[in-house]
């Protein structure tokens, strides 16, 4: 069976579906967000909390950086904005003191070399690769130099790429997660059967679902096909500023996923049929037998 170990969770096959709350940047660079967020994950049962950090001067293009955006701080260049809601190493440092004190797993999906080696001196316990990441084999190579879990999604990629990508970890275990990376992703994309069919390909790896759509029951439903991990983005408000509010889960949203993930959990059995004691009194009553 596969499985990887983040912390003090082992993470696979027989276990617990490992829930992992995507803070993401719906924070905004304020750190009192950041911490009400973790609260919120940690109240509704969310195994993990995930950031994204970046080295804007690395992670953004050029030709991007002086392109004008609307924030709540006025017009900006974008290179500007995506600076402003970066967080620092050093709240990073107070992330880790909470979230030990709050006793909720963090972690990171790093864009560039940089970005893998901050978090790192903040005693990075796992490292995520976006699906923009997936074919950045130099960010994905550093990542493996500190030999700690690694968990990577695979939107907006082929299977070919996939495969590629997979390679670079020989035999390694990670995590790899179905994803379509569109925000918020239509039903219709969402291609669920990928679970099964990176479940055939990539046997020795823990396989998950990080999902971008609006709804609840399809995430719920993945665990059912035997997503392993699941993420998705939450934010405290769906109104908020921000490029990834919308779709994103809301605290009542976040609180009764968990709760159908559980439930999904507790039903699915062992594929062994049995008659259960409770249909015992109404088998002596019902059955006919010829």
């Amino acid at each position: 069976m596969s499985t990887i170990k983040i912390q003090n969770k082992i993470v696979g096959d027989s276990e617990p579906t490992f829930i992992i709350a995507e803070i993401g940047i719906n924070h905004n660079g304020n750190m009192e967000n950041v911490f009400k967020l973790i609260d919120l994950a940690k109240d509704t049962g969310c195994d993990a909390v995930k950031f994204q950090k970046r080295t804007p001067e690395l992670a953004v293009p050029k030709d991007q950086w002086h392109i004008k955006k609307d924030t709540p701080w006025g017009s900006l260049d974008y290179i500007d904005y995506k600076n402003k809601i970066e967080l620092s190493v050093d709240q990073y440092k107070q992330i880790d003191l909470y979230c030990k004190k709050t006793d909720i797993i963090w972690f990171t999906s790093c864009w560039d070399e940089k970005a893998v080696d901050d978090i790192a001196s903040v005693n990075a316990l796992c490292f995520k690769i976006a699906s923009a990441s997936l074919t950045d084999f130099t960010t994905i190579n550093k990542m493996l130099s500190y030999d700690v879990p690694i968990i990577m999604s695979t939107g907006m990629s082929t299977m070919e790429e996939i495969e590629k990508s997979v390679d670079i970890f020989d035999d390694k275990s990670i995590g790899l997660l179905q994803a379509t990376s569109a925000y918020p992703c239509e039903y219709e994309e969402l291609n669920l059967k990928m679970i099964n069919t990176l479940k055939t390909h990539f046997p020795k790896h823990v396989i998950g679902y990080s999902g971008h759509e609006s709804g609840l029951v399809t995430t719920a439903v993945a665990v059912a096909y035997g997503a392993k991990i699941i993420e998705r983005h939450i934010t405290l408000d769906r109104a908020m500023w921000g490029t990834d509010q919308a779709a994103s889960l809301g605290p009542n949203g976040l609180r009764t996923l968990v709760s159908h993930i559980r439930t999904v959990e507790k039903s699915l059995g062992d594929g062994v049929k049995k008659v259960y004691e409770s249909e015992k009194p109404i088998r002596e009553k019902l059955r006919r037998v010829n």
